[in-house]
């Protein structure tokens, strides 16, 4: 048995209509709320073989059916079309983007969280930039007082990293300028990957009146490098918790232990994507981990540039709203890309 186009228009309009009113969609309802041209008896009847092939299923004896994880799967396959974001929404993306044109990546991606949870309220995931593949862009130290300075590590993904120092009390203000200078000359370009100890020996060995001071910056680098490789910012953390799927005491201490670990949410979100503009969706029991397996979520990478620095997915139930969620990662997207 297949699904035939009658078949087709019911299951589109049962998910439609599900993930809108969260309670299973009856026959008589289809037939009143659009005029398909068919009886409540024959949409019953097609329900019944949706049911049969696995796209559909029924809750309780008296009640109207629910789609299945198989049903969103053919429903986003094959028969969603994306929306478009209302005209509030467009303005809200671009006036988060003019605003943040200024800033670095890392304040960037956390405004995006906020923004990407507030027009779809569902759970963002946005995985940072991989730092270790970061280059090195510059080093600057910004005096606090005369003692003081704050010392500055800026990678090409605009990810800063930072420590208050302490500065020697016998180096000028030149001679720290000029150490900045040869230091930036030297390191530009290279990934932190590529500090290695027979470089920072070989820097030690050129500055040697300065070790002290090249000490603090060397452990700003092996911070850097020692640090949980992949940072995933959270937005909307609660949203999902709102939904009524979630009434259930145990899987909301499943999902909110979830979201403090930051390695799982990462391998979540790692997934090769065909293209540039590619979307990918999972559905259920399509993630990995077992915590969101009640959940759907759709993600897409964003770029820098031409080189693809990390993923933003939204989460949200098997009940989330596809079409809306596809848009809004896509769009988000690609104004990530003209930053």
């Amino acid at each position: 048995m297949g699904v035939g186009s009658r078949k087709r228009d019911i299951l589109r309009v049962v998910v439609t209509d599900y993930i809108k009113l969260a309670h299973p969609i009856g026959s008589r309802s289809i037939a009143r709320r659009y005029k398909m041209g068919f009886s409540p008896a024959t949409i019953r009847n097609e329900m019944a073989d949706l049911e049969e092939l696995g796209y559909l299923i029924q809750p309780h004896t008296s009640a109207g059916r629910i789609p299945t994880q198989k049903g969103y799967r053919y429903y986003v396959d094959e028969l969603m079309e994306e929306s478009d974001l209302d005209e509030e929404e467009k303005k809200k993306i671009l006036e988060v983007y003019e605003y943040e044109r200024m800033r670095e990546i890392e304040e960037i991606i956390k405004h995006t969280s906020r923004l990407l949870s507030s027009i779809t309220n569902y759970t963002s995931l946005i995985l940072g930039p991989q730092l270790r593949k970061s280059a090195f862009k510059k080093l600057q130290i910004m005096p606090i007082d005369s003692q003081r300075g704050l010392l500055v590590l800026v990678s090409d993904t605009g990810f800063v990293k930072n420590k208050v120092i302490n500065l020697p009390q016998t180096l000028s203000s030149g001679e720290l300028n000029k150490i900045v200078s040869y230091l930036n000359r030297r390191l530009e370009g290279l990934s932190l990957e590529q500090f290695t100890s027979r470089l920072i020996n070989e820097l030690r060995r050129d500055l040697y009146h300065y070790v002290r001071f090249l000490e603090d910056t060397f452990t700003l680098v092996e911070e850097s490098l020692t640090e949980d490789e992949r940072r995933v910012i959270l937005g909307g953390t609660t949203n999902i918790l709102n939904q009524p799927e979630f009434g259930d005491i145990e899987k909301v201490k499943g999902l909110l232990s979830l979201f403090e670990q930051h390695s799982q949410l990462a391998s979540l979100l790692s997934a090769p994507l065909a293209d540039v503009d590619s979307v990918i969706i999972r559905i259920g029991r399509e993630n990995i981990l077992e915590e969101v397996q009640e959940c759907s979520l759709v993600m897409t990478t964003y770029r820098l540039g031409n080189d693809i620095i990390g993923t933003i997915g939204l989460l949200g139930p098997t009940r989330m709203n596809y079409s809306k969620a596809v848009s809004v990662v896509r769009q988000v997207a690609r104004r990530l890309e003209v930053m």
